[in-house]
């Protein structure tokens, strides 16, 4: 990589760069290359702060913001004590016992950090940011975890790609302020530690790793994958007979001390001990203790000796740890494993069990497009990197196989794990990549001379086969940045909260209905009222309108859920004594009918009836009832009756039949549903409309009291 050039001929005034030795010319190019990709990956992440002011996104960043903003007003005691009572009406929520407080206490702590050297930020802007940040140091650390498993180069075209990739881009840019905006630079952080242990075996090392992973813990739930897959990368190296002492302090050091640092956090609390899903943890690190003792004992016994006492022992361990094991399950010790678990082995376990886990979007199974859409080239890459690990096995290539085979499939089962797949992408089509070019840039320095070309006879056009592939590898490297800032530009830029569209001559509109209603709630209500609405938006209307929830996005309690849901999908009268009986005062749907907004309440409807039926006290919620003889879910004239009288169909089409939405369709025409509506003319009993935001997209109800009938 040495640059053999006179100073004079230095370009863009680099002269200073070519009196440097070569290692240094290494060293400077790469850090220049890195720091490229950390402002390459920073600026990506900003589009939507240029296409609209510093807006939160999504649902749960707003609550992740308003406990933020608690903690740095009221520190860290009140925070981790902090009981919210605007929230799961009229059950209330325990905030510090019930998150993971890893991005708030890194938020709160840059901007304490920022505030001592006087420099004045407002937490907001430090949480619309913090994302942003972390993505750059991403891609430092996908630097240093390729280097690990191959070398500087892969790293390099690991850290290049991780940077622009629209799979990451999806929970990273500016104003995404969830979990997974650390967490991937955390879990990353941890295999590197991980990988270091394992090449050292060095107690230090490990340490570091336990506490990389103990902030992963404070950071995200995904932290389960982790705590799994390095047993398992453990169990892969005593299967194949590469189990040594470095191995043995490295996991025995990593896990110990992990599991004491978790189990401080006070949402894990003894999980790590006794639910199912640490178990394989727990027991790899009981046959690490196992076969180091087995190794000892071999070296002081026979043969012979040795195998009677190996037999026997591997008998009375394995019937005592069965029993143990069943004993603990029956008694409670060992809690079963969680639904959502059991929804990444099993795809259709939430859908005929658990209907409000797969009624989230992100829990379902992802299309072909999406990998397309979300890794684009890395989809072809990948596998090329698994082939290169393959041909040079080491037990850091055989974790990166395992984490690449594992991540893949679990992203299949679940949209939203795409996020854990990029890196891991990223990671083995630099590897690819790499390899590739490492093998034909060699070939580009042949001489054309007749000595070289009696050398080469066996590989003719040598010089043209490398060239030709370089330019491929090249054009294809371009294709996908190109593709990388068209995804980030046009679909993950636009923060949910603040819709925009293409009008007929190419100009944007903007809908900025959500932001209106929620400031209409707060300025027009009293402070004590409650609003309901489904589980969707309560995050944001705690945040923005700080008014009291009924239910929220942490959907921890299912039968209250349930219980709104009866409220949604049944006529007025049954839904009023619903309202009374849990003290509503608004109700609030959002509505895309007249704008073509599909993810309306109308699109969610479905799921309100199947959980709302999914509890004792909503049996008589049938959702056979809301579709046609035929089995269809229509909203016109051949609707269910059952669908065109209940609550949700009322809120959402009151007065909805006097507009006209479209030129040359009938008024009350929905423009998501593509039909006209087929109960116009109805007033509504129980509900008086308060509010309707300009694009019809909120609209906010009244609960009437109940009618004075006198002494």
């Amino acid at each position: 990589m040495y640059i053999n050039m006179k100073t004079s001929a230095a370009p863009w005034g680099l002269g200073w760069l070519y009196r440097l030795s070569p290692e240094k010319q290494d060293t400077m190019l790469k850090m220049m290359v890195l720091t490229l990709a950390m402002v390459l990956s920073f600026s990506t992440r900003l589009f939507s702060v240029l296409r609209f002011e510093s807006v939160i996104h999504e649902f749960d960043p707003y609550f992740n913001y308003r406990t933020t903003r608690y903690l740095t007003e009221e520190g860290f005691y009140k925070f981790h004590n902090w009981f919210d009572d605007r929230a799961w009406y009229p059950l209330g929520r325990i905030i510090g016992g019930t998150i993971y407080p890893g991005l708030m206490i890194t938020s709160a702590v840059l901007y304490h950090f920022m505030w001592f050297f006087h420099i004045t930020i407002d937490i907001r802007n430090v949480c619309v940011f913090l994302a942003p940040l972390f993505s750059s140091f991403t891609t430092l650390i996908t630097y240093q975890f390729t280097k690990e498993l191959k070398d500087a180069g892969a790293g390099l075209v690991a850290a290049a790609m991780i940077a622009i990739v629209p799979g990451y881009i999806s929970r990273s840019v500016a104003g995404s302020y969830d979990n997974e905006g650390i967490a991937i630079f955390c879990m990353l952080l941890t295999y590197t530690l991980w990988i270091k242990s394992v090449k050292t075996g060095s107690v230090f090392w490990s340490a570091l790793c336990a506490l990389a992973y103990f902030y992963m813990v404070s950071s995200w739930g995904g932290y389960v994958f982790l705590i799994n897959l390095i047993p398992l990368h453990v169990l892969a190296l005593m299967a194949t007979g590469r189990f040594s002492h470095r191995i043995y302090v490295a996991y025995s050091t990593v896990y110990s001390l992990g599991t004491l640092l978790s189990m401080q956090i006070s949402f894990v609390g003894f999980q790590p001990v006794q639910s199912s899903e640490h178990m394989a943890a727990l027991g790899v690190f009981g046959l690490c203790q196992i076969h180091v003792f087995v190794d000892y004992v071999r070296s002081r016994l026979n043969t012979e000796q040795f195998n009677v006492l190996f037999r026997s022992m591997v008998l009375l361990v394995g019937i005592l740890g069965t029993a143990a094991g069943a004993v603990a399950t029956a008694t409670g010790k060992i809690s079963p494993w969680t639904g959502r678990f059991y929804s990444l082995l099993d795809p259709s376990y939430a859908k005929n069990n658990i209907p409000i886990i797969a009624s989230v979007s992100e829990h379902q199974p992802t299309s072909w497009s999406s990998f397309y859409f979300d890794l684009q080239l890395l989809v072809f890459l990948f596998p090329a990197g698994l082939y290169f690990c393959f041909s040079r096995l080491t037990d850091a290539n055989i974790f990166i196989i395992m984490y690449g085979v594992t991540s893949i499939y679990f992203a299949g089962v679940m949209v939203r794990l795409m996020l854990v797949l990029a890196p891991v992408m990223c990671i083995l089509s630099g590897i690819g990549v790499s390899a590739t070019l490492n093998t034909y840039m060699k070939n580009l320095d042949v001489k054309k001379d007749k000595k070289s070309k009696r050398a080469d006879a066996t590989y003719p056009m040598k010089n043209e086969v490398a060239s030709a592939v370089v330019f491929m590898v090249t054009a294809f490297l371009i294709t996908y940045t190109f593709h990388c800032t068209w995804v980030t530009s046009e679909a993950y830029s636009s923060p949910s909260i603040v819709l925009s569209a293409r009008s007929g001559d190419g100009g944007r509109i903007i809908f900025d209905d959500f932001r209106e209603a929620y400031y209409w709630l707060r300025q027009n209500t009293a402070e004590d009222a409650k609003v309901m609405s489904w589980w969707d938006y309560g995050y944001q209307i705690t945040a923005m309108a700080n008014r009291t929830i009924l239910v929220d996005n942490n959907t921890w309690n299912n039968t209250h859920i349930s219980r709104v849901g009866q409220a949604m999908a049944s006529p007025e009268d049954k839904s009023y004594e619903i309202m009374r009986e849990l003290d509503v005062n608004y109700v609030l749907v959002i509505f895309g009918g007249l704008t073509g907004y599909s993810s309306d309440d109308i699109n969610k409807f479905l799921w309100m009836v199947r959980i709302g039926g999914s509890t004792d006290r909503g049996s008589h919620i049938k959702e056979a009832d809301y579709y046609t003889p035929q089995g269809e879910f229509r909203i016109d004239k051949d609707g269910s009756p059952t669908l065109l009288n209940c609550l949700m169909y009322k809120m959402c089409y009151y007065r909805f039949g006097q507009v006209y939405t479209e030129g040359g369709k009938p008024p009350g025409y929905d423009r998501v549903r593509n039909a006209e509506i087929g109960n116009k003319d109805f007033e509504l009993d129980v509900l008086e409309e308060a509010y309707t935001s300009e694009h019809w997209l909120v609209r906010i109800y009244k609960v009437k009291d109940l009618d004075n009938r006198g002494l």
